[in-house]
């Protein structure tokens, strides 16, 4: 088990969650067509993009408040 406080896990949360629009956009992924579901190996691959995607957007935010 973690051993982060509730209060950092909720903290990480909200940065995450405050980031995401910018990950997201850094990120560049298409929209799904309507009624296409992902195979696990596309899933991956994605979600592989969003992580690097984040590590960006933490880093270009740190730059800034500097």
């Amino acid at each position: 088990m973690s051993s982060e406080s509730p209060e950092l896990k909720q903290q990480r949360v909200k940065e995450f969650m405050g980031l995401l629009p910018l990950t997201l956009s850094l990120a560049g992924l298409p929209e799904s067509e309507p009624g296409k579901i992902f195979s696990e190996g596309q899933l991956e691959s994605r979600a592989t993009t969003i992580r690097a995607a984040y590590k960006v957007a933490r880093q270009l935010i740190a730059e800034i408040s500097r």
